[in-house]
């Protein structure tokens, strides 16, 4: 009978305060998407870096000719076979190294022609201006600097270059995007609490006289409270729900259909299923436990019982 009646009070508690209900829930919804999407961003970032990382390449470029005229690095002139051959072995005895790979000056043009044959600047090149490189492997993709200060400098070599770089202004630029999301989301998640706070507290106030005779007649604190702080919760719950739906087919029409990102970006190895689905139980536990818990805080000021 208790049972049925807290639950009949928390249906006329929601439609009562319908408005502040359909607030309460879309600040919620929102709020936990955002939070949801930064737990998949980061997962995002880490499965890229992880996928990426292993596939960094550190390049130790050669000296050729026209290097040996305009730049400083190859004062001594072009690299000669005895350098190539005292580089390549000093590179293969180094316990950092897993592989190395010589790309020769026709490797070299014949890579550049593949990538950039619509430039101008392609029909004027030939192979003897490019440089020949070793293409280094690293065991631990962290020990870069060991290569440059080992080569750095060295005759024959005009500079040792880490793709690494590149993949770190990308990973810094998709950090950045993700600390800006977590930042909506948690000004949402206040403007969340706020509508929370406020429709606990209408609701109590519309609900004085029943609240004044149930306390007259020994009812406990906690059967008086439980009705609003049912009601804030299945707010909450219905706005995690939404939010749920919402990460589920954002995943399904951003990067499986309609975009179809894994289709078009075959460089990037995306999250699966898995990473979605795991984060979905955390969402719900969060939109049932925060509307609840701050009822339950506003109630003991809202509601002296």
């Amino acid at each position: 009978m208790r049972a049925q009646f807290v639950l009949s009070e928390i249906g006329v508690g929601l439609r009562r305060n319908l408005t502040m209900t359909f607030a309460v829930v879309v600040s919620v919804a929102l709020s936990l998407a955002l939070f949801g999407g930064s737990l998949l961003m980061s997962d995002q970032v880490n499965t890229m870096k992880g996928y990426w990382y292993d596939k960094v390449n550190v390049s130790v470029f050669l000296c050729n000719k026209s290097d040996a005229e305009s730049d400083p690095n190859c004062a001594k002139g072009a690299v000669t076979e005895d350098q190539k051959r005292e580089i390549e072995a000093d590179l293969k005895k180094m316990s950092v190294v897993d592989s190395v790979v010589h790309e020769s000056q026709d490797e070299a043009y014949k890579h550049y022609k593949e990538q950039f044959g619509d430039s101008p600047l392609a029909s004027s090149l030939t192979p003897d201006q490019m440089q020949e490189s070793y293409r280094i492997k690293l065991k631990d993709p962290e020990k870069y600097q060991v290569i440059a200060t080992a080569f750095d400098g060295r005759d024959g070599v005009q500079s040792v270059q880490d793709q690494k770089g590149i993949l770190d202004n990308l990973f810094e630029l998709l950090n950045g995007m993700n600390w800006a999301a977590r930042a909506v989301m948690a000004l949402m998640l206040v403007v969340a609490l706020m509508l929370i706070v406020n429709t606990v507290r209408v609701s109590a106030f519309s609900r004085r006289r029943e609240t004044g005779i149930m306390r007259l007649v020994g009812a406990s604190g906690f059967y008086i409270q439980a009705p609003f702080i049912m009601e804030a919760a299945v707010a909450g719950l219905i706005g995690g729900g939404v939010a749920c739906a919402f990460l589920v087919v954002a995943r399904y029409f951003i990067i499986d259909h309609g975009l179809a990102l894994s289709e078009k970006l075959n460089l990037i190895n995306f999250i699966g299923w898995d990473a979605v689905l795991a984060k979905l139980p955390l969402i719900l536990a969060t939109s049932f436990l925060m509307p609840a818990l701050a009822a339950f805080f506003a109630l003991r000021k809202y509601l002296k019982v």
